[in-house]
């Protein structure tokens, strides 16, 4: 049960129906007795800025965004941490006590947890790392890839010229054209897919893995199926496997945190529940 004075949360995103977010938040909530709410809130992007502005006037403590908005938050709230500058991307809005909005990312934290927990056996310095796509995801992944100490990036996307301006944005990274992406996995130690490619209901992503160390780790970001046929096939060759679902999981850590004050727990429990 909620109350009249429930701390307000939720996730902004067009479509929003398909996220988990409201299951996973309202989870913690539960397990805490917060007198609170996490809705989804589904927005067209031409009102997007004005949803902003509203959520301070309508008691939110502030709000994940998913796609399409990540991008354009950036130009929108008052403040913007320099993690997510770097990013060029927001995920995460904390209303401020005197009603302004900061716009944080959390992305690049919930990879990294996630990546580290389900293989702690990596090391940053243990060689490349292979990033396939340059959207926001991308953006993100080799953000927190950099700040871990990871030396060599190589970018893999279909349209070269967007990895080129990531490379660019980031100031590192090797581009690889698509053509030869399957060359690009010698020698490497870590390699992710950022792309939907795998996702339910698009087609597999196309990597022929034999060049992949069989000491390598494979980590895709979908979660929708938990093992995608890159997971798949990257298991039966033998190489540590990382889902997904742990990336999402992760990064709503600091944002429940820094809304509801209180630090959650990342738990089996929790992967079971938000699966369901």
């Amino acid at each position: 049960m909620i109350s009249g004075k429930a701390k307000l949360a939720g996730v902004i995103g067009w479509p929003v129906g398909h996220s988990r977010s409201p299951r996973l938040h309202g989870f913690w909530l539960e397990r805490f007795g917060i007198d609170g709410a996490y809705v989804p809130l589904a927005v067209k992007p031409e009102d997007f800025p004005d949803v902003i502005r509203a959520l301070p006037l309508m008691g939110f403590r502030g709000a994940n965004l998913t796609v399409p908005h990540k991008e354009m938050a950036v130009g929108l709230v008052d403040v913007v941490e320099p993690l997510a500058w770097r990013i060029g991307a927001v995920n995460t809005l904390v209303i401020r006590d005197d009603g302004s909005i900061e716009g944080r990312n959390t992305d690049a934290f919930g990879f990294l947890e996630n990546l580290r927990r389900g293989a702690p056996g990596w090391v940053p310095a243990s060689g490349p790392a292979v990033v396939v796509g340059a959207g926001g995801a991308a953006r993100a992944v080799c953000v927190a890839l950099q700040d871990a100490g990871v030396t060599e990036i190589r970018l893999v996307n279909r349209t070269e010229e967007r990895a080129q301006a990531l490379a660019d944005a980031l100031g590192t990274g090797m581009v690889v054209p698509w053509a030869e992406r399957a060359v690009a996995l010698a020698g490497a130690a870590l390699l992710v897919n950022t792309t939907p490619l795998g996702m339910t209901g698009q087609p597999p992503l196309d990597l022929d893995l034999t060049a992949l160390p069989p000491t390598a780790v494979v980590n895709d970001i979908v979660y929708a199926p938990l093992e995608t046929d890159l997971l798949a096939r990257a298991r039966a060759r033998g190489n540590v496997v990382v889902d997904g679902l742990g990336m999402l999981l992760w990064q709503a850590v600091p944002a429940f945190e820094a809304w509801f004050g209180q630090r959650p727990a990342v738990t089996e429990e929790l992967r079971r529940y938000v699966l369901a």
